[in-house]
């Protein structure tokens, strides 16, 4: 496949948006809970606002969702488009996301950049930063981070192995590739699949790693809001 038979290339974005979170501990889904005077999605829809070469966003939501349509008059987001066809799993959601894109037009050879609406601590710099690295790749990759810790294996609540950290990265989102070469990787892959690079590594395809940021981390437990409240305050 050529790297691109269209000119100029475009960047879209699609924000998976369907999920609950139910390890945060919250009442509703946890990416409308207020972090920093903020909806937390509204901190991640901001940073990708802030990156001029985005072509347009799509937001993947539950069908019954009932919270986006308020928190979107309340903080217009332009760039995005909204669609209630998320699934059961994250796959579902990108899947139907991409789906959404080429129905508008877009070309399978367009770069898409899919997003954890739970990582709102992403910055507008580290987005380019991805763009800048993987845009003339063959392949595509993803933001990600070097593992700083020691890593153990468990076995019973015990410590079986420690694993050698030298190679091994966090990964991160956004995740970047050609659509029609992401939506073939998700469509053949299982549904269990927690991330894109997943997908296209099961396709034989090695995405590049882009050094990210440890701020840039998924807001999953009850904890991780008091950190991220710290974070975004603090650049303020």
């Amino acid at each position: 496949m050529p790297l691109h038979t269209h000119s100029p290339i475009r960047f879209f974005a699609v924000i998976p948006c369907a999920g609950f979170g139910s390890r945060a501990g919250t009442a509703t889904p946890k990416q409308y809970q207020a972090i920093a005077g903020l909806p937390m999605v509204v901190h991640t829809l901001k940073a990708f606002a802030g990156v001029a070469r985005m072509t347009k966003g799509v937001l993947v939501l539950a069908p019954n969702d009932a919270h986006m349509n308020g928190v979107l008059a309340a903080h217009p987001q332009p760039l995005f488009e909204t669609v209630r066809t998320g699934g059961a799993t994250r796959a579902e959601s990108v899947l139907a996301g991409l789906r959404n894109l080429l129905e508008q037009g877009a070309y399978d050879t367009d770069w898409v950049l899919v997003h954890d609406a739970a990582r709102c601590l992403v910055t507008s710099a580290q987005i380019d930063a991805l763009i800048d690295a993987c845009y003339g790749d063959a392949v595509g990759g993803l933001l990600a981070h070097q593992l700083a810790d020691t890593l153990k294996v468990e076995a019973n609540g015990r410590v079986a192995q420690t694993v050698d950290r030298a190679d091994k990265w966090l990964a991160q989102t956004p995740q970047m590739f050609r659509l029609g070469v992401l939506l073939q990787a998700l469509e053949q892959a299982s549904a269990a699949v927690t991330d894109e690079a997943s997908a296209i590594e099961a396709m034989g395809l090695s995405p590049l790693l882009v050094p990210g940021n440890a701020q840039n981390f998924k807001v999953t437990y009850p904890e991780d809001f008091a950190m991220a409240a710290a974070i975004l305050n603090s650049r303020q």
